[in-house]
C-alpha cells in the first residue's frame, strides 16, 4: 500500500483562494486569479483587461503576461507539491507559443510539477483561452528549491492562516 503523502498547502486544495496570488505584487497588478489546486498542480486566471494588449493593431495580449501567467502557475503548482513550504526561484521556463490568444479574452494556465527533487522541482503546463484541449501556449520549466533564505511573507501568512482554520475543524470535530 502506498505511504500517504503529506502537504504543505493541503488545506488551500480544490476551488482557489482568491487572494492565494496577492502576495505577488505583480501576479495582484495583473490580476491573477486561483482557480484550483490539488497535490502538485494549480490552475490560474488571467481576466482580459486592454493594458495587456502588446500589439494594438490586432489586440494580442502581450507574450510577457503569458510568460507571467504561466511562470506564476508554475510557481504555486511547486509549492502544491512540497511537504514543507521552501523558497523557490524559476531557473528556466521555456513557452511554446503555438498561436495568438484570441483578442479580448480570459487566459488560463494550468501547469503540473511533474518531479520535485530535495533541490529542483520540474513543471509543465499549457495556457487557452477557450478549452483546455487547444491550448495557444506550452511551458517546461525548472526551479529551484531552498533558493531564498525565506519564504515569501505573504504565502507563509496565508499557510499559516490555513494550518490555523485546520487546526479549529480538527477541535470542532474533538467537541
Amino acid at each position: 500500500m502506498p505511504e500517504e503523502r503529506n502537504y504543505a498547502l493541503a488545506s488551500i486544495f480544490g476551488a482557489g483562494i482568491e487572494n492565494m496570488l496577492h502576495h505577488t505584487p505583480h501576479a495582484r497588478r495583473l490580476g491573477m486569479q486561483v482557480e484550483k489546486t490539488g497535490p502538485g498542480f494549480a490552475v490560474v486566471h488571467l481576466p482580459f483587461a486592454a493594458e495587456l494588449v502588446g500589439d494594438p493593431g490586432r489586440g494580442v495580449v502581450f507574450g510577457g503576461v503569458i510568460t507571467t501567467l504561466l511562470d506564476q502557475t508554475a510557481g504555486l503548482a511547486v509549492a502544491c507539491a512540497m511537504k514543507e513550504l521552501r523558497p523557490i526561484a524559476t531557473v528556466d521556463l521555456r513557452v511554446d507559443y503555438l498561436r495568438a490568444a484570441e483578442p479580448g479574452k480570459d487566459l488560463y494556465a494550468h501547469v503540473e510539477c511533474t518531479k520535485l527533487t530535495r533541490a529542483v522541482a520540474f513543471v509543465r503546463g499549457s495556457a487557452w483561452e477557450g478549452s483546455e484541449e487547444d491550448p495557444f501556449a506550452t511551458c517546461l520549466g525548472t526551479f529551484m528549491i531552498g533558493a531564498n533564505p525565506v519564504v515569501s511573507p505573504g504565502l507563509k501568512k496565508l499557510a499559516e492562516a490555513e494550518a490555523e482554520a485546520e487546526r479549529d475543524r480538527a477541535r470542532e470535530v474533538e467537541s
